[in-house]
């Protein structure tokens, strides 16, 4: 995997489609994600060097015009659960405790993952992007009570002073007929 992965949510389609080009053309990355998600905002997500990543947002950002712009990021060493919970591959053997981050928009979700992942010894259930959700996005994950009690609280602190963030739980020992509707 490449070192650093950038996001840029945009507030409309034909807008990031001109961010997304112009990212491709301004640095040398690879496109991960270009696609629209509700209510009609588009994501791309990139990945390549840290400064290639910088330079490809700051680029896409003028393009597609800051008043576009709901949120972005660049995280220059993700970590290695995020990509299968983004794709809802995760295979969890145990709900154990169970935490939630629920934010309104894509790259809170991500960054809060990323960090909540890197803060405690949990595992990433799934990162849900804004699809069918009026543009949130909700990070679930699994583990000891203490450790997603951590995970969800440094997640939330990550987000919090954006004002992305929607709420959070952590429910310590959820009933076992909820394993079928988090993954």
């Amino acid at each position: 995997m490449k070192r650093a992965i950038g996001l840029l949510e945009l507030k409309n389609t034909t807008r990031g489609i001109l961010a997304a080009d112009t990212m491709l053309k301004a640095a040398n990355v690879e496109i991960l994600m270009a696609q629209t998600m509700c209510p009609g905002k588009y994501v791309v997500m990139v990945a390549g060097d840290v400064g290639a990543v910088q330079s490809a947002i700051r680029s896409g950002k003028a393009a597609g015009g800051d008043e576009n712009v709901v949120d972005e990021f660049v995280l220059p060493n993700l970590h290695d659960s995020v990509f299968p919970a983004l794709s809802g591959c995760t295979e969890v053997k145990e709900l154990k405790a169970l935490g939630v981050i629920e934010s309104f928009s894509v790259a809170s979700a991500i960054t809060a993952a990323d960090v909540a992942a890197k803060a405690a010894a949990v595992e990433l259930l799934e990162v849900r992007l804004a699809r069918g959700m009026g543009g949130k996005a909700v990070v679930t994950l699994t583990g000891d009570v203490g450790a997603v009690s951590a995970a969800v609280r440094a997640g939330a602190c990550a987000i919090q002073d954006s004002g992305f963030l929607v709420d959070q739980l952590v429910l310590p020992s959820p009933h076992a007929g909820l394993r079928s509707l988090v993954f």
